[in-house]
């Protein structure tokens, strides 16, 4: 988190993904790596979730981040949601390409829709703001 925010090559890859419709996807804090000036564009209206700021607080790490990532991605214009703190919460955006989990315990869910969006068919969750999968 410290360092993906502002990663110009980080901000590369993931334009150069998205232009050839690959699947980016991070999972906890990865999310930051959305939050680089650069993408602000490839995030504005994109339904993602990351790290809470409950979650954080509850870690007692609020202070020690350089950033509220919720906020940010929040700020960079994108539809944050979260679901309950410690629970799984995927989110699935930009036709399938696009998947962030709020927490380790995302992890694994979104392994499985990263898997289902190389290897089958995956659209946007149905409801905005995401579900919890």
């Amino acid at each position: 988190m410290f360092d993906l925010s502002t990663d110009p090559e980080c901000a590369r890859l993931i334009l150069d993904f998205a232009k050839h419709a690959r699947v980016v996807s991070a999972v906890c804090h990865g999310p930051a790596a959305l939050c680089h000036p650069d993408l602000k564009s490839y995030l504005d209206g994109a339904n993602v979730t990351g790290f809470s700021n409950s979650e954080e607080t509850a870690v007692g790490l609020a202070d020690a981040v350089p950033f509220s990532l919720e906020d940010r991605l929040k700020e960079h214009g994108a539809k944050y949601s979260k679901g309950e703190d410690w629970k799984e919460h995927v989110v699935v955006a930009k036709s399938g390409l696009l998947i962030t989990g709020q927490n380790p315990a995302s992890a694994a869910g979104v392994a499985r829709k990263v898997r289902d969006a190389v290897f089958g068919e995956l659209t946007d969750n149905p409801e905005p703001g995401a579900t919890n999968w």
